[in-house]
Formats: structure tokens, sequence, C-alpha cells
């Protein structure tokens, strides 16, 4: 999850103050945290809590989303003045005794995600988890699906996925990345929802040759960089380097991986 974190920080400073070029510093005055550090972490620990519900016989019995809906609230509270605060919507939920899920579609589902796909064993856990994180707040189909996009695709680079291969399956269930960044950096504005910055992050993370490039791809662009700087970065490009590296071994004839990252891949 460092690469959230790390794409986070870049990009806050860049949240308001949009530049179209590659060329900046990556860490400067002016970079920290933000509310999507707080939430990946918040859901990375709801879901070590409810793997430990799940193997404790004393445990209180609590499934992963009251759990998420608790450790989130906590670190909300913990957490109060984050760079760039927390979302209006969100900010009202956090102080609410029995919040419950207010339609959003914003990209908050989705930069908070990565550690479903991480965690998860299989693609449908990955989807089905990045389901149950959405919808405690989020629970507009379109911030439901940006969630299981980009926990599909952090769980496809676990597995060895290519990049063509990542973009195919995305295309096909998601959205449409066939457009270059090239194409859209003039133009590209501040959206803060999962369909109008979702896409731009994958396609960020596709066209990129390392995990600083990568950086550089989704600031460049503009936009919402921070919640797409912790989008973009998926986990996917390290994960990739390393799958590359061990691919011949990996899918030999008969290797086990064969059933978890073979070419058919379907939800």
């Amino acid at each position: 999850m460092y690469g959230a974190f790390i794409g986070d920080i870049v990009g806050s400073k860049y949240e308001f103050n949009n530049i179209k070029t590659k060329d900046f510093p990556l860490f400067s005055k002016g970079c920290d945290y933000t509310d999507d550090t707080i939430m990946t972490a918040a859901v990375a620990q709801a879901i070590m809590l409810s793997l430990r519900e799940h193997d404790d016989s004393r445990a209180s019995g609590k499934g992963f989303q009251a759990l998420l809906v608790d450790v989130m609230r906590d670190f909300g509270k913990r957490y109060p003045a984050p760079l760039g605060a927390y979302g209006t919507g969100f900010a009202q939920w956090i102080s609410q005794e029995n919040p419950r899920p207010y339609g959003s579609y914003g990209n908050g589902s989705a930069m908070r995600v990565s550690p479903c796909g991480l965690a998860a064993v299989t693609l449908e856990e990955a989807l089905a988890s990045a389901r149950a994180s959405a919808a405690v707040t989020h629970n507009h189909p379109e911030g439901i699906k940006g969630a299981e996009a980009v926990s599909a695709a952090i769980y496809l680079a676990k597995c060895g996925k290519s990049k063509a291969q990542i973009r195919q399956y995305i295309g096909k269930y998601y959205y449409d990345l066939s457009f270059t960044l090239d194409s859209i950096r003039q133009t590209y504005q501040f959206d803060g929802s999962c369909q109008g910055s979702v896409p731009q992050a994958m396609v960020a993370f596709l066209e990129s040759e390392s995990f600083e490039d990568a950086i550089r791809n989704v600031i460049s662009i503009g936009g919402d960089c921070d919640t797409t700087g912790a989008i973009h970065r998926f986990d996917c490009l390290d994960l990739l380097c390393r799958a590359n590296r061990i691919a011949k071994w990996q899918h030999r004839p008969g290797h086990a991986s064969d059933q978890i990252a073979g070419n058919d891949i379907s939800p």
C-alpha cells in the first residue's frame, strides 16, 4: 500500500493547483497525506480485524462491513484535519451515530480499495470485498463500479497478469481505456467521480514505464491529483515487475499459478 500513500502525498499539492507537465519535484514543500491515505489504512485495518474475527472463537461476531464502519469513523475522528479535508458528505457520515450510505459515486470508494485486491485470494473475493468496502458510503452503482475495477486490477497484477491483460479485462467489464493521456492532457479537468477519474488513473498506470513515471503521468493530466495518484499506482507497478521477472518460471506447464493467472479472465 506504500504506493497509494506515495501517490497521495505527491499529488496532494497539485489537487487544486494542477500542472500539465511531467517535469516537477516529487516531494516538495506543501506535500502531505490526505484523507486518501487515512481511509486506505482504515480498509486495511478492517480486513485484518475481520480475519482475526473469523479465527477467534471469542470474537464479537461483527462482519467486515461493520468493522469497516467502526474503523473508518475512528480514524476519521483521530485524524480530523488531513490536507484537503474530508468531503462534506463523508465528514457528516463520520460524525453520525448510526451512519448510513449516502448514494455517492465519488472516487473515494476507489481511492481506499487497494487493500481489498491485495488481500483477496480469488478474483471473486477481490470484487466482493470491493463492493462491501464501497457500499458503506458510496452505494451508487458508479461508486461500487469504481471500487471493483481498481480492486480487480490489483488482484490481476498480483497474479502476474500483464498490462495488456489488465487493460482488456477492465475494458470489457468496466471502462473504456482506449484513449491516451496525450489526447486528454490539455482538456482534462477536475472530476471527483469514479467514472471521471478511475479510467484516467488506470491509463496513467498502463502507459507508465516505472513507478515514478506512473506518478508523473497521473499528475501531468491534472484533475483530482491526490486521489488519482492514490488510485493509479495500484501496487501493480512493483507487482508487475516481480511477475515479469519470474514469468518464465511461474508459467511453466502444470504450474499451480495456471489456475489463478490463466488467460481466461472473467468476473
